[in-house]
């Protein structure tokens, strides 16, 4: 560790760590575009400008390696002006389209003007460079090359992170702009670009003209597509006389799991969630009676429980059985697809809670020949039994007697223990007026021991 000096601040990092790094950390006042940390130094926008003393001119703070005793500005008049200064060549071909972009309220490049603004334009406006028309990159993304401020994050992503470039930059100087050949239909991590573009120049159809950034409420959360469970982001938004409605998912940094990113399987499952949801049909003291008159007479019960399913909720369940003398499974061949796992942030098994099901022992098959009741929480294996109670999500085909609606999980709070024993909690994000799991778990035990 070393010690060094920025705007007047002492600050003890790590030697030969890149300066940059010290400043995003410490939470200080810097502008870029190209650099981010999971792709390095790029230096081509070098609006990172810092003034150091000894030197003879700015450096860009994402190429400057920290050294004992440096002495840093960020703050100095020449900076400024030379900041003004690169600001404008980035501005020059940009258009003025901020009420149309959907990057408004999240731009790099809106930040940096009202932080380095530049009210008097140096460069002749006749200048501009003709305008381009949008180019479909595949893969649900839309590339607007007239707000590109040509950083290269999404080559260097294709290139460096999932080693596929499709990306790559064409032409030079101010006719220069981002080009694909075989498109980005075949990447199944094509949205992230979208991600990194710190301006609007990358889109994502899907999410394309649906909200404005600013009315968006972002919840911690994570992903429940894969066993990977990767740390996410879901924005959302109730309009007047309107139900809160989810717009999207975003990757949240995560340096234990996801890094930085999400698959596009992921990003694009927050639908999922919020269409053809089960309701409640019957009272719920009809459905907690009916059952509870249904485990006193039956005497081969076989509870089957969704590996999708919270901790606290797959908990409840195994004291559930073992209180009624039931046999509980989760059978896991079901979520497994091989076609569907990579190296990466893809596990082959499609289901989240894989680890908390094999913690608590849980059997895979059932060794009862003839099941007289059978409560399942939203496993999706048929069975055979003379009585089936389905607690479900989602309406769907499944057989049963009683159909019981259950939250999905953006509806209430609990933790998932990742295939790699990371644990993460999630707080509510929509309202329900529907029970959870563990709710219809616990009344149904209310029941069975009320005098």
């Amino acid at each position: 560790m070393v010690s060094i000096n920025i705007d007047g601040i002492d600050y003890s990092v790590e030697k030969n760590s890149l300066l940059i790094d010290t400043m995003i950390d410490n939470g200080l006042d810097i502008s870029y575009f190209c650099y981010h940390k999971s792709l390095g130094c790029e230096g081509s926008c070098r609006m990172c400008m810092v003034e150091i003393e000894g030197a003879k001119r700015p450096q860009i703070a994402c190429d400057t390696l920290i050294k004992d005793g440096m002495r840093v500005s960020t703050k100095s008049d020449k900076i400024k002006a030379t900041r003004k200064e690169i600001l404008e060549l980035e501005l020059i071909n940009h258009p003025i389209d901020c009420p149309t972009c959907d990057k408004a309220g999240e731009c790099k490049l809106q930040d940096s003007y009202m932080d380095n603004g530049l009210y008097d334009n140096y460069i002749d406006k006749t200048q501009k460079a003709p305008k381009k028309p949008n180019i479909d990159f595949g893969g649900g993304v839309l590339y607007n090359p007239n707000r590109c401020v040509l950083c290269t994050r999404c080559v260097r992503f294709t290139r460096d992170i999932t080693k596929s470039s499709e990306l790559g930059v064409l032409k030079r100087a101010n006719k220069s702009y981002i080009s694909t050949i075989d498109g980005l239909n075949n990447n199944s991590y094509a949205k992230n670009i979208v991600s990194l573009c710190p301006v609007g120049a990358l889109s994502d159809k899907d999410f394309r003209f649906k909200q404005r950034v600013w009315f968006l409420k972002s919840t911690p959360s994570f992903c429940i597509g894969c066993a990977k469970v990767c740390s996410i982001y879901i924005d959302h938004n109730r309009e007047k006389n309107k139900t809160d409605k989810i717009y999207r998912f975003r990757p949240r940094e995560n340096r234990e799991i996801n890094e930085y990113f999400i698959c596009d399987y992921g990003r694009d499952s927050f639908n999922n969630f919020q269409s053809n949801l089960t309701t409640n049909m019957i009272e719920p003291q009809t459905i907690i009676s009916t059952i509870k008159e249904k485990i006193k007479t039956s005497k081969n019960i076989v509870v089957m429980v969704d590996a999708n399913l919270y901790n606290e909720d797959i908990e409840k369940i195994y004291k559930f059985s073992n209180t009624i003398s039931a046999k509980l499974i989760s059978p896991l061949e079901p979520y497994y697809d091989k076609t569907f796992g990579d190296k990466w942030l893809k596990n082959s098994y499609k289901c989240a809670n894989i680890f908390t099901i094999k913690e608590y022992n849980i059997a895979q098959k059932v060794d009862i020949d003839d099941i007289d009741l059978l409560i399942n929480f939203n496993h999706l294996t048929p069975l055979e039994a003379k009585y089936r109670v389905s607690f479900q999500t989602h309406n769907d085909n499944r057989v049963s007697n009683l159909k019981v609606p259950i939250k999905v999980y953006t509806q209430y709070s609990g933790s998932i223990t990742n295939i790699d024993g990371v644990t993460q909690t999630t707080q509510k994000v929509v309202d329900s007026d529907i029970y959870s799991v563990s709710e219809w778990v616990e009344r149904i035990l209310e029941e069975i021991f009320a005098k």
